[in-house]
């Protein structure tokens, strides 16, 4: 008999482990010994001060930093983030706005506070996602953004009348027995809406960014709206009323004329089928019997309630003309309680035919030739008598550039058609405007009753950022080589603010933000010569 023993031993048996399954076993080891090792991540973050790794807000890294050097770190950033400048541009047109000027905030604690609480979940498993998400992905968070949205709202709407080959409505104005109809232009529109979810955007886009943001301004093409006779002839016609005084409640009425075309609807369509840009439609005007004029008397304007002065060049005559034609227009002005005073509407179109002559004016960012130059000193000047009296500002817009004639956001510019200067009386009582223009003084003076309180009236002006302007060398052969001229002499820009001040028995019972204003700097022009 054959021993299958050898030796005296035995032989053992392997048992072989199927390669799938050690590689789930492998993988199982894997996992659970990530998973405790993140479980022990995840308690020591748990315990630890400082956001985990590869966190950041709004771009800043704040990886491994305690709540407060993170808060620190994001509004260091946040102050030099500020100074710079969103740069708004169409064509030749450019303006730039500030973080500052927007009154910008951030909810830094808010986002700090986020950003700490990235795998510190109560739930350890939920805490082990982030983590892991954390590290495989990092987390980048934003702050929420909080902008003053009525101070937008004012950009964009100073952008819009200021912005070159803008689009001119048809427009119409009474000019004693004359309706005054001045064809529209074709022009550009602003995308209102489009601007500004671009500039929220920059604000967002340009946090922690080293340089300047440029937004090209969203604009498109329209025509005018057609002429509605019907529409004109409704707005124009009424009938005549007396002015009348009510003794118990001592109410003055004003008296309002009559107003009718002189000619029918159908001849009135007949002219305007003309290609003209100005059509003069006659009219036939219907006195009343009793003005205000014939019933006011001291009585009703007993107390000068504010004056203001600006001072101008009488010798220079074009623009002197334009001031004292517009004061003219102005003079004598009774304004009723809860009426509006318009600007245009009392001084109407600035023309040759009435008597305005050519004079510097602003236009499109440059200093140009235009009829009807100086009138804004008049619209400034009745501008603070004005807030002097505490009355309502209804629409003002300030100057592209600063003026001379009054300090920054002390001044109101008017461009016939497009920019309208209006308040509202607002007091109890009619109020009498005097205007005057002579001697290279321009005063105006409003006249009324005293309110049973009547408060003392502080304007003040302070500003908050100078904007330096630029040079710009042109080379020209007029000039010997190596002299210069100066051809336009540069001015800074500003960034100012306005309040009006109330007082009782010198006692400050309130302070009001009247505005809060850009001028653009004045690029200083220099000609070297080249001969």
């Amino acid at each position: 008999m054959r021993n299958n023993r050898s030796n005296g031993k035995r032989r053992t048996k392997r048992i072989e482990i199927p390669a799938s399954i050690k590689k789930v076993m492998i993988v199982s080891c894997i996992f659970l010994l990530t998973l405790f090792l993140l479980t022990i991540f995840a308690l020591l973050t748990s315990v630890s001060n400082k956001v985990i790794a590869r966190v950041s807000v709004n771009g800043c890294n704040v990886s491994n930093l305690t709540i407060d050097e993170a808060y620190q770190k994001l509004n260091e950033e946040l102050v030099e983030n500020k100074k710079k400048n969103i740069i708004l541009k169409y064509q030749e047109y450019e303006t730039t706005i500030s973080l500052e000027q927007l009154e910008v905030g951030y909810k830094t604690d808010e986002a700090v506070n986020n950003a700490y609480k990235i795998g510190r979940n109560r739930n350890i498993i939920i805490s082990n996602f982030q983590i892991i998400g954390n590290l495989l992905f990092g987390n980048k968070l934003q702050e929420s953004i909080q902008i003053d949205e009525e101070q937008l709202n004012k950009l964009i709407s100073d952008i819009e009348v200021k912005i070159p080959d803008s689009l001119i409505q048809n427009s119409y104005y009474i000019e004693n027995d004359q309706l005054i109809i001045t064809r529209g232009k074709e022009g550009i529109i602003l995308k209102k809406e489009e601007l500004k979810e671009s500039i929220i955007k920059a604000i967002e886009d340009r946090i922690y960014k080293k340089q300047d943001y440029i937004i090209t301004i969203p604009v498109e093409t329209k025509k005018p709206e057609e002429l509605n006779i019907e529409n004109i002839y409704q707005d124009i016609y009424k009938e005549a009323k007396d002015a009348y005084y009510e003794k118990e409640t001592k109410t003055l009425y004003k008296e309002e004329n009559g107003i009718d075309f002189a000619i029918s609807k159908e001849e009135v369509a007949k002219i305007l089928q003309e290609t003209k840009e100005e059509y003069i439609i006659p009219l036939t005007i219907i006195k009343p019997k009793v003005t205000v004029s014939s019933l006011a008397n001291e009585d009703f304007f007993p107390s000068l309630l504010a004056k203001f002065t600006t001072r101008y060049d009488e010798s220079a005559e074009n623009r002197a003309n334009n001031i004292r034609l517009s004061a003219e227009k102005i003079n004598g002005t009774i304004l009723m309680p809860n009426e509006t005073f318009s600007y245009n509407k009392i001084v109407g179109e600035r023309t040759i035919k009435a008597g305005y002559k050519e004079a510097s004016v602003y236009m499109g960012g440059k200093v140009v030739p235009g009829i009807g130059g100086g009138i804004c000193q008049v619209s400034s000047t009745l501008y603070n008598a004005v807030l002097l009296a505490n009355l309502e500002i209804t629409s003002r817009r300030n100057h592209y550039f600063i003026t001379s004639y009054v300090s920054a956001s002390r001044d109101a510019t008017v461009a016939y058609g497009s920019i309208d200067f209006k308040f509202k009386n607002t007091r109890s009582y009619p109020i009498k405007i005097e205007c005057i223009a002579r001697n290279g003084i321009c005063q105006v003076f409003i006249y009324g009753m005293k309110e049973e309180t009547e408060y003392d009236v502080e304007i003040i002006d302070q500003i908050t950022e100078v904007i330096p302007y630029k040079t710009k060398t042109i080379e020209t052969k007029e000039l010997a080589e190596g002299t210069t001229e100066v051809q336009q002499k540069g001015v800074n820009g500003y960034k100012s603010e306005a309040y009006r001040i109330l007082k009782l028995n010198g006692k400050v019972i309130s302070k009001t933000l009247l505005s809060k204003d850009s001028y653009n700097p004045l690029e200083e022009v220099i000609k070297k010569g080249t001969k």
